[in-house]
């Protein structure tokens, strides 16, 4: 069995792996971090959204083999212990989840999205989540969401 070697969240890691392991099921099965969800294994719904070496990516499209040697990070390394970051303060204070199963999904493509564009439009974001699926609300609250947090971080919240 292959072993694969990582940063994640900070830390470095290494463990053995079928070739087949898919990245979102070594996070969550080998490291113990659900935070980042399983909605769809088909790469549709974004619910398994991390980030590779800075990239927004779908863990649940990429085999954990493929992120030998990366920097990879997840829902669990964005607040700072018990104080949310800004955009997650956002979606708090924005009612920008309900069941909250998307969120971490939303909250790292957001993040993603903010890093490239600290300033973006409703537009902007509502293009950046393409590929991310909620199946409980509108989006409305969600854009609202982003649009606050890209705020708050800009002004250094």
């Amino acid at each position: 069995m292959p072993t694969v070697s990582m940063t994640v969240n900070g830390k470095a890691i290494s463990g053995d792996v079928e070739g087949r392991t898919l990245l979102v099921d070594f996070l969550r099965e080998h490291l113990s971090l659900t935070g980042t969800h399983v909605g769809c294994d088909t790469s549709q719904c974004g619910a398994c959204t991390v980030h590779v070496d800075g990239v927004s990516m779908k863990s649940c499209a990429m085999l954990a083999l493929q992120a030998e040697g990366s920097n990879v990070a997840t829902i669990e390394s964005v607040a700072d212990g018990d104080t949310l970051h800004p955009m997650q303060e956002a979606f708090r204070d924005n009612h920008g989840l309900q069941c909250g199963f998307c969120t971490p999904g939303m909250v790292m493509t957001a993040l993603a999205l903010v890093a490239d564009n600290p300033d973006p439009t409703e537009r902007d974001v509502r293009e950046g989540l393409e590929g991310n699926l909620c199946r409980c609300t509108g989006y409305q609250n969600i854009v609202k969401s982003i649009l606050d947090g890209a705020k708050a971080m800009r002004e250094g919240a």
